[in-house]
């Protein structure tokens, strides 16, 4: 039922083009994803914006998922969490390294963390859940 990274990667690209997420890894329960960092990306102060992070964090637990039951769209968010702990370097790309904790039969909980290339401190820590739908259980 698990989903490769290349029929990740080309359904990302059908269902969601407008991402600027990279796969890079996917399987045993997690993924790895980086995401070009550029003026669009930024706020005031030079730093990446929340928005930005949160979003990165939601596309490695929907890879990480997908990698793990499958081609499954409807899989949703059903909460996310982002303690920010540092600023991220508005010069480095974003690493979102994905760790499914609990995957249960309609919720799936996962934890990643967020760094900027290059260095080994976290920016950010998500932690998130997801529904999955009746149909698929």
């Amino acid at each position: 039922m698990s989903a490769t990274k290349e029929e990740i990667v080309a359904f990302m690209a059908l269902e969601f083009p407008q991402t600027k997420c990279v796969i890079e890894a996917v399987g045993d329960n997690r993924s790895t994803l980086s995401h070009d960092i550029g003026i669009n990306e930024l706020r005031p102060g030079g730093t990446v914006s929340g928005p930005v992070l949160m979003s990165i964090a939601d596309v490695a637990l929907y890879v990480a998922i997908l990698g793990k039951i499958g081609i499954v769209p409807l899989t949703v968010t059903t909460s996310l969490t982002i303690n920010f702990l540092r600023k991220p370097s508005a010069e480095a790309r974003i690493i979102a390294e994905c760790m499914l904790i609990k995957v249960g039969r309609t919720l799936i909980v996962g934890e990643v963390a967020l760094y900027s290339e290059g260095s080994r401190d976290m920016v950010a820590h998500v932690v998130g859940t997801y529904s999955v739908p009746p149909q698929h259980v």
